[in-house]
């Protein structure tokens, strides 16, 4: 893309927050429930999309707003889906408890596999670009290997269902949240585990009577934040023993049910989540006060992502199937 070679050779610049809508995409037939920009900086014009439609589909969000490619692997749901480091794969997996690993130019499945469950969350090891993690409506999450096919190991948890996995730097531990939230306790809520021995390190981090849709880590700080389905997000330390941080939480959008995902600014400066009624919310990270909200969808805002090196464009997607990129 023209529009990134500028900046790639540069310093990320302070994000600013986007102000007006670039491209209104809208192909997908039914809710939008990931997108992802690609993590190859050259490449990084192509973000893909995972919805309810059963399709995935790889889009130009920076020059065009055209859909590139559409890949229907999958007979039921698409609920999660990531690039791969590289690039030019994409893994996903569906409600069809079936995980696709995709050549993007050609649509061939490189690896395919019939799991036990559905699938509702999926992350790449941060070091090992054949390692990756799912889970679903399971008690267990499942560490596979690319190359072989096979699974790796298993990390048994007396819950329902993860919701999502968030890999802590390194990629020596990793954390779920699941749907484990009784009346008289919230332990189990989220849980941390070291990634090679399949151990749980701890699940008594956080004590709240909510479930937690989706986890983020701070791109520069020890820090990780998770939403929670009180409406609001709450930071933690992103070491042991992954303590709260009682004085911030960052609160206004709302939840109510949706997987609503939040992410950081490439910079750190900046909280952006989705809410249930449409709006992106963004909040300053240091005060945790709201610094803007944008009007962005009719139906649930599900997701809203930040480009990795363009500093204030911006895409969101929403629960009628229609992703924005913002400026």
């Amino acid at each position: 893309s023209e529009l990134i070679k500028p900046y790639l050779g540069s310093k990320y610049k302070l994000t600013e927050v986007p102000k007006s809508l670039i491209f209104p995409m809208s192909k997908h037939s039914g809710p939008v429930n990931e997108i992802q920009w690609c993590p190859v900086r050259e490449q990084s014009h192509m973000l893909l999309s995972a919805s309810m439609d059963k399709t995935v589909k790889v889009w130009d969000a920076v020059d065009t707003g055209c859909c590139l490619k559409t890949y229907s692997c999958h007979s039921c749901a698409v609920r999660a889906a990531q690039w791969s480091s590289c690039g030019r794969r994409i893994l996903s997996g569906g409600f069809d408890s079936m995980l696709h690993l995709t050549d993007v130019e050609t649509g061939k499945q490189i690896f395919s596999s019939k799991n036990e469950f559905r699938i509702s969350a999926l992350k790449f090891h941060p070091t090992e670009s054949n390692i990756f993690i799912c889970g679903g409506f399971s008690p267990e999450v499942k560490a596979w290997d690319i190359r072989t096919s096979k699974m790796l190991r298993v990390y048994k948890a007396a819950v329902q269902q993860t919701l999502d996995i968030l890999f802590l730097p390194e990629g020596r531990e990793f954390l779920t949240s699941t749907d484990a939230v009784s009346r008289d306790s919230a332990d189990r809520t989220i849980i941390a585990w070291d990634f090679q021995s399949a151990a749980k390190i701890s699940n008594q981090i956080f004590h709240e009577r909510y479930t937690c849709p989706s986890l983020t880590l701070h791109p520069k700080e020890s820090m990780f934040v998770a939403q929670t389905n009180g409406n609001y997000m709450a930071l933690f330390s992103a070491q042991r023993p992954y303590r709260i941080n009682k004085k911030k939480r960052y609160e206004g959008h709302k939840v109510e049910g949706f997987a609503v995902g939040c992410e950081f600014s490439p910079d750190g400066t900046l909280l952006v989540t989705g809410s249930s009624d449409g709006k992106v919310f963004f909040y300053n990270y240091h005060t945790a006060r709201i610094i803007r909200t944008l009007s962005a969808h009719k139906e649930a805002c599900v997701s809203a992502i930040f480009h990795p090196v363009l500093p204030s464009l911006l895409a969101t997607c929403d629960w009628a199937g229609e992703i924005k990129i913002w400026q």
